[in-house]
């Protein structure tokens, strides 16, 4: 019987699982599903309205990939109408603060950016 070797996670490494983590984290709708739901549980309803241009299939994609990662809860109210709320779950909250900031960051470097994005495309085009 052979022993499997466990090793620290690697993200540089091809075969590490935390790739999968990174690529979701990564993802625009998680980032901005996660910085709309930082004040208080929202219904899907409200997130869709708040992130402008997800599809309801693509927050329905996202909202599911979270909550089965852990970073989101889903509570279901017994109503009529049914009501389901979804908030940031504790491991969610470790990592709002750097969602919040490459939200923010991304925002205040837009400008900087697109200014080199014209150059480059100058540079290039030609």
């Amino acid at each position: 019987m052979s022993k499997k070797i466990m090793l620290p996670p690697d993200a540089f490494l091809k075969v590490c699982p935390s790739r999968a983590v990174l690529t979701r984290i990564g993802q625009k709708w998680t980032v901005l599903t996660m910085v709309a739901l930082q004040d208080s549980s929202l219904r899907f309803g409200d997130i869709r309205r708040r992130l402008e241009g997800v599809s309801q299939k693509m927050l329905t994609q996202t909202l599911r990939a979270m909550e089965r990662d852990g970073l989101i809860e889903r509570d279901v109210y017994d109503e009529r109408p049914l009501r389901v709320e979804y908030g940031l779950s504790p491991l969610a909250r470790t990592l709002l603060p750097l969602v919040v900031e490459l939200k923010e960051w991304a925002e205040r470097s837009l400008k900087t950016i697109e200014t080199h994005n014209r150059i480059f495309d100058r540079k290039f085009s030609h």
